[in-house]
């Protein structure tokens, strides 16, 4: 880690150069993050595109998938492109990640659907979605630490926080095209095409950043450092293979990262999976309301960011992650009482059971959905839970066959492979709510806010992002700060992005199969409350603090 200084804070607010050192970082990450979401959001449309020829609830598992393919090789390109950052310069690097990420995207856009050309169609787009991690792995690393070193002392929480705004402005972004784009063509048309549009459009937010960047010098740090002949020729030996270096690298991950990937992914994505596919929300409304959330809670990036100069990095984080970990479920039991009413109430007053012999019963754990259930007893778990259907299995007789009760009353369970018409109308006349229930909450339009349902989710959903920008803000500076000069884009890029790349984005695949192979609606709330937790016990022991290191070292 750098030396520690005293250095006092500069007097005044930002120079000429540096708010254009920022905005120009800035508004190229919030472009790169915008076209890594756009698929998150359209992740059912583009399930039905590309994985058609699958069952509809495959086809959901397998666009998530495809999503998690961009997460799982983020830190290889962090690896790749965080090499070139520390041998050739910061600038040029997250030039080359920029044109990486907006042509894949642009691509996507082009791309013909599986109905055209076949398994060609998912082979090429898991390609693209690949691409796009590795250009993401190699883009964040680059930009915060260009940002943090044009950072004036004592103030590099606040200006790196303007970084860590663009993953939810990025996001925030692809939800508005998205919202405008639907309302504009309308669900039919939006569905059979007009989803390619945000795709298409990205090669203008292209063009824009790519301009704006080229105007950008070197980081002066760095240039220093190359000129001075200080530079290293081995930035992954001497990142990874030094042990000194190495057990920062690892401290980095547990102590900050793992945590703060869950609960950002949390406050985010899986709320906007929780809303869609556990809740029946629809698409428009749940997009609404996490946008709203976003816009409310944005700025608090930029707060925590500069509370982090006054009282450190790792207290905020750390605090983050674990009252996170504390208010998950009830946080979340209140967004089903606003959102599905009805669905709350079915669970707490109706009893299903899978009666069935324990030895036909298997493990419905399916995170990576290639298994193909045909025992009774898992096709019809695996229904209820797709249908949000709290259900407990009930040891049967040796030998016996299933019987799926509701409220104590036998219903006929004899379809084991596709629907199940009898049972879905048993727990709807018990209770359960089907997609598009007057109960369920619906806007009609962006600014239908004010009706009490709407506005308490969307102050729910505000806390969930008051906890991303907890763990969010502080972060880049902290990672910064871990690591010296020339081997800081290497170092720091890993640990960021096997945190957030695999912990976080590994999370709605994961925390849906929980869901599917418990019953329980809330139980995939334990991975990150698990993770969440772990960081903030690894972090309050070994994490250490960073807000006065000197990084020009």
């Amino acid at each position: 880690m750098a030396t520690v200084t005293t250095t006092a804070p500069r007097a005044g607010g930002m120079t000429k150069d540096e708010r254009f050192v920022i905005f120009a970082s800035s508004l190229g990450t919030v472009f790169e993050w915008y076209d890594f979401y756009l698929y998150g959001s359209l992740a059912a449309i583009i399930g039905a595109q590309f994985f058609s020829a699958y069952p509809p609830a495959t086809r959901d598992i397998f666009a998530l998938l495809a999503f998690a393919a961009g997460f799982l090789v983020r830190p290889f390109g962090a690896i790749v492109f965080g090499r070139i950052g520390d041998i050739v310069g910061r600038k040029y690097t997250f030039l080359v990640t920029i044109l990486i990420m907006g042509l894949s995207t642009f691509i996507v856009g082009l791309l013909p659907n599986a109905a055209t050309i076949g398994i060609a169609a998912p082979i090429i787009l898991i390609g693209l979605r690949l691409l796009q991690g590795l250009a993401l792995g190699g883009e964040y690393g680059g930009a915060a630490t260009y940002v943090a070193e044009h950072s004036p002392p004592g103030k590099r929480g606040y200006y790196t926080s303007f970084i860590q705004t663009t993953a939810t402005l990025g996001l925030f972004l692809s939800l508005l095209v998205i919202l405008f784009t639907r309302t504009i063509l309308g669900e039919p048309e939006f569905a059979a095409w007009g989803w390619r549009v945000p795709f298409l459009l990205s090669v203008v937010l292209l063009g824009v950043s790519v301009v704006i960047r080229l105007r950008l010098n070197e980081s002066p740090i760095f240039q220093k450092m190359k000129d001075e002949g200080k530079g290293s020729k081995a930035p992954l030996t001497e990142a990874f293979a030094n042990w000194s270096n190495a057990k920062i690298v690892i401290i980095a991950l547990i102590g900050a990262t793992m945590g703060q990937g869950v609960v950002w992914y949390t406050g985010q994505f899986y709320a906007l999976f929780f809303l869609q596919s556990i809740l029946k929300v629809d698409g428009y409304t749940a997009n609404l309301l996490i946008a709203w959330s976003l816009l409310f809670g944005t700025g608090f990036f930029i707060v925590f960011g500069a509370l982090s100069d006054k009282i450190g990095r790792k207290p905020i984080i750390l605090a983050g992650c674990l009252i996170a970990a504390l208010t998950f479920f009830p946080i979340f039991r209140m967004i089903t009482t606003n959102a599905n009413p009805a669905l709350e109430k079915a669970i707490e007053t109706t009893k299903v059971e899978v009666v069935a012999d324990p030895k036909g019963c298997g493990d419905l754990f399916n995170p990576v959905g290639t298994r193909v259930f045909s025992a009774p007893c898992d096709t019809a778990r695996a229904f209820l839970s797709l249908s949000s259907v709290k259900y407990s299995t009930v040891p049967g007789a040796a030998g016996s066959g299933v019987k799926v009760t509701v409220n104590g009353k036998e219903v006929p369970y004899t379809d084991a492979k596709t629907s199940n018409p009898l049972v879905a109308a048993a727990v709807a006349d018990a209770g359960y709510p089907k997609a598009g229930n007057p109960g369920i909450v619906k806007m009609s339009h962006p600014f239908d806010i004010f009706r009490p349902q709407v506005a308490a989710i969307i102050g729910l959903l505000f806390i969930l992002v008051i906890f991303v920008t907890m763990v969010y803000g502080p972060i880049a500076a902290l990672l910064v700060e871990l690591f010296p000069t020339k081997i800081r884009y290497t170092s720091m890029s890993l640990p960021y992005h096997i945190g957030n790349g695999w912990f976080g984005g590994l999370l709605p695949a994961t925390s849906f199969a929980i869901v599917a192979s418990t019953g329980d609606i809330y139980a995939g709330l334990w991975y990150p409350i698990i993770f969440a937790l772990i960081t903030a016990v690894v972090g309050f022991f070994f994490l250490p603090e960073t807000k006065n290191v000197d990084i020009s070292k």
